[in-house]
C-alpha cells in the first residue's frame, strides 16, 4: 500500500463558540450561531482506503511540504513516519506544532484500523469499549445564565450530574474577562459546586494557569479540603521546579504536564522529578496517537495515572487500549448555552455518544470510526 495524495477539504458550519482575545473558548449569546470554518484532512492510497482527521492545524504545511513526503510511503509504517516527522519539527517549529503531526498521524491510524479491518483501539489491543466521562465545562464569563457565578457553576454541575455524568470538572474565570484570575473566587465556584452535588461526587479543577507558587498552593489546599480529586496547570509548566515545590507543599493531586512541549520526554523528566501525582496528556498535545501511546505506557511503568486531556476520536481509542488508569474521558468543553449531545453537521453520528449511565461507548468500525456526512461537506465546501 502506498499513499497517493493528501489533501484538505474546508467547509462552513454554525458554530455556538466564540474565542476571547486570550483564546478561551465561550458559548456564543442564545439565538446567535455563527458561521465558522471546519476541515477534514485526507491520505488516500492506492488500494482504495483513506484515512481522515478534521480539524487539522496549519493544513498549508500538510498540503505542501509533508504532502511531498508522504505521497509513496507505506502508511502502514505509522512508526517510521511519526519519527520522521517529530524529527523534522527542530527545524519548521513556527509550521509544524504538535498539533499538525497529531492531525497525520490520527489518519494514519485510520488507514491502518480500515486495513486490518478493526477500530483502532481493537489494533492497539483493546481493554475496553466504554469509558466513563467526566463534564468539562468551558471557562468562566460574564453572562447571564452562563457560567458567570459560583451559583451559576452549581446549578450547571447539578444538570451535568442528572444528564448522567459520573465527575465534574470546572474551568474557572480566566483573563481578559474582569476581576480574573482570583483565588477566592475559585475556591468559592468549587465550594458551590460541591454543596450542590453532595460529598462523594467526583470534582476536578482546572484553573488560571499562571498563578504564582503561593496563588497555587492557596487554591490546591482550598479543593482539598473540600475533596477535590485533582487539580490541573495552575502555574506556568515551563517552570517544572514551581510544580515540584507545589507537590511537595500540598496534599491535593497535581496533575500534568498538559501543555509543555516535549511528548514522552517531558513527561518522563515530571515523573523523575516528582513534578506530578498524575500525568497528563493528550493526542493533540504530543503529535499524535503514537506518541500519546508512549505516554501511556510510561506512566504505567510508575504506577501513575495518566488522565487524558480534550475529547476526540484519537483520544477515545487511546483510552479503549488502556488498562493502567485513565479514569475518564474529557468530555467538552460544556456549557448551558451549548447542546454537546448534538451530532455536527458534517458527521452522520456524534464521536462519543453517552448514555445514561455517563459511558462514551468507542465506536466497533474500522479505523477511527468516523461515520462521515461527506454530502454536507461537499455542498458546504470552501475554496
Amino acid at each position: 500500500m502506498k499513499v497517493t495524495d493528501v489533501k484538505i477539504t474546508r467547509f462552513t458550519y454554525m458554530s455556538q463558540s466564540i474565542r476571547d482575545t486570550d483564546g478561551h473558548g465561550h458559548a456564543a449569546p442564545k439565538d446567535q450561531a455563527h458561521e465558522a470554518v471546519q476541515n477534514v484532512l485526507t491520505i488516500e492510497t492506492d488500494e482504495g482506503i483513506s484515512g481522515h482527521y478534521f480539524g487539522a492545524a496549519n493544513p498549508g504545511t500538510i498540503t505542501g511540504e509533508w504532502r511531498e513526503y508522504l505521497v509513496g510511503k507505506d502508511p502502514l509504517y505509522r512508526e517510521m513516519i511519526w519519527h520522521n516527522l517529530k524529527n523534522r519539527q527542530r527545524s519548521h517549529k513556527p509550521t509544524m506544532a504538535d498539533r499538525v503531526l497529531t492531525a497525520v498521524d490520527l489518519a494514519l491510524w485510520d488507514i491502518g484500523g480500515k486495513a486490518a479491518g478493526m477500530p483502532v483501539h481493537k489494533l492497539l489491543g483493546a481493554a475496553r469499549d466504554k469509558v466513563p466521562a467526566y463534564a468539562s465545562t468551558m471557562v468562566g464569563d460574564d453572562v447571564p445564565g452562563g457560567l458567570d457565578t459560583p451559583e451559576a457553576y452549581a446549578r450547571y454541575a447539578i444538570q451535568c450530574k442528572e444528564r448522567g455524568y459520573p465527575a465534574f470538572k470546572l474551568h474557572t474565570w480566566q483573563p481578559p474577562l474582569e476581576g480574573a484570575p482570583s483565588v477566592k473566587r475559585d475556591i468559592a465556584a468549587c465550594a458551590a459546586v460541591r454543596e450542590a452535588v453532595g460529598p462523594d461526587y467526583p470534582l476536578m479543577l482546572d484553573p488560571y494557569h499562571n498563578y504564582s507558587r503561593l496563588e497555587a498552593l492557596e487554591l490546591a489546599n482550598g479543593i482539598y479540603e473540600l475533596g477535590y480529586l485533582w487539580m490541573e496547570e495552575p502555574m506556568d509548566e515551563h517552570n517544572m521546579s514551581s510544580y515540584v515545590w507545589l507537590c511537595e507543599q500540598t496534599k491535593l493531586p497535581i496533575c500534568g504536564p498538559e501543555t509543555a512541549e516535549g511528548k514522552m520526554y517531558v513527561r518522563a523528566e515530571w515523573i523523575k522529578a516528582g513534578a506530578c501525582d498524575m500525568v497528563r496528556s493528550g493526542c493533540g498535545d504530543v503529535g499524535g496517537l503514537t506518541p500519546l501511546m508512549k505516554c501511556v505506557h510510561l506512566a504505567e511503568a510508575f504506577g501513575m495515572h495518566l488522565e487524558v486531556h480534550s475529547p476526540g476520536v484519537g483520544n477515545l481509542h487511546a483510552l479503549g487500549a488502556m488498562v493502567s488508569p485513565g479514569l475518564y474521558y474529557e468530555r467538552g468543553l460544556l456549557h448551558p448555552f451549548v447542546d454537546y449531545d448534538a451530532t455536527p453537521p458534517w458527521l452522520n453520528e456524534p464521536v462519543d455518544p453517552m448514555d445514561s449511565e455517563g459511558f462514551v461507548h468507542i465506536s466497533q468500525n474500522p479505523g477511527l470510526g468516523l461515520n462521515i456526512n461527506w454530502d454536507y461537506i461537499h455542498s458546504h465546501k470552501v475554496d
